[in-house]
């Protein structure tokens, strides 16, 4: 990242066991790292990436039995 703003992670309510991902929003770029190894590069994504990654979580997309 070029921007100097410190990222402001977030993670899942639900999150308990230690297994979780974080996200946070700098300028217009989404992050999303691993909470197990936060020192890792974070995935970066557009606005229009996070906003279908969202549109497929709430249809469903993402469940795995």
């Amino acid at each position: 990242m070029t921007d100097r703003t410190e990222p402001k992670w977030r993670k899942s309510s639900r999150c308990g066991n230690g297994t979780c991902v974080e996200v946070a929003k700098v300028n217009d770029t989404f992050l999303i790292r691993d909470s197990k190894n936060p020192g890792a590069p974070a995935l970066t994504f557009t606005p229009q990436e996070w906003a279908a990654f969202v549109e497929g979580v709430t249809a469903g997309e993402f469940v795995f039995d």
